[in-house]
């Protein structure tokens, strides 16, 4: 299959899906008479979407560039540290245990924490970002430096390479699916991370717009400020999904054309 129908295709049932969901939406809120305060119906909130198109921008624009922010800062720091666990045992049993218990550690609880250390403004967001994005980045980094069958180790040592380069030219294109796994997971979660830091304490974001429009019952702006998020968390996710095609999708070798044309 071609790379543009291999695009057209699922962009093309996305696209179905959103439709169906816009019209199963609007007919169930039309046929239940359900209050327009509890649940708008599409065309409502498209409207407040375009009356409030700026702002939601600029506010967008304030919790892309957090997410952004945390989610690169994740993989600039998790990549290495993968690197480090895969090459030393020691630092493999230092640094799992203390991975699983970041993991494990409430986020919701640490925000207001570090809105009392840093203050209202980027810094809080972004290391709230990071300690949810940075596990499955590493996690993921590990499993696929280790899924370097005994085979390709020991090409790299026929050809011989050093650790420098058997990583450049042998480990990090067989790791590179499983490690974009986890760039789209922390991706998302990294999305999470900057909603809910806004939600506890700052002064700007999408998610400081949609708590402030729920304190003020303003259904319409909130349901807009939800559907923003979600548009700006597809966005990101396509982004990295782009991303993994030009550096791992796009190198295999290409599908056979099936039988028939479709």
């Amino acid at each position: 299959m071609t790379p543009p129908r291999r695009i057209a295709r699922p962009a093309l049932t996305y696209v179905i899906t959103a439709v169906a969901v816009i019209v199963v939406w609007w007919v169930t809120v039309r046929a239940t008479g359900v209050k327009a305060y509890l649940l708008p119906p599409p065309d409502l909130i498209i409207m407040k979407m375009w009356a409030e198109r700026a702002s939601l921008l600029k506010e967008g624009a304030v919790t892309a560039w957090a997410t952004v922010l945390g989610f690169l800062l994740s993989v600039a720091v998790g990549i290495p540290l993968a690197m480090a666990m895969t090459q030393s045992r020691r630092a493999y049993d230092v640094g799992y245990p203390l991975l699983v218990g970041l993991q494990t550690l409430p986020k919701i609880a640490v925000a207001p924490l570090l809105v009392v250390a840093f203050g209202f403004g980027l810094v809080p967001k972004i290391i709230l970002v990071v300690l949810v994005a940075f596990f499955p980045v590493v996690i993921n980094a590990i499993a696929g430096f280790r899924s370097v069958d005994e085979d390709l180790r020991n090409l790299g040592r026929i050809l011989g390479f050093n650790r420098i380069a058997f990583f450049w030219r042998i480990g990090l294109p067989h790791a590179l699916p499983a490690i974009f796994a986890g760039l789209k997971v922390a991706m998302t979660l990294a999305l999470i991370g900057a909603v809910v830091a806004e939600f506890v304490g700052s002064d700007s974001g999408l998610g400081y717009q949609l708590l402030s429009a729920s304190a003020s019952l303003d259904s319409l702006l909130s349901f807009s400020a939800l559907i923003a998020l979600t548009l700006l968390g597809l966005f990101l996710y396509a982004a990295v999904a782009l991303l993994e095609w030009i550096f791992v999708a796009s190198r295999r070798t290409p599908e056979p054309e099936p039988v028939g044309g479709y």
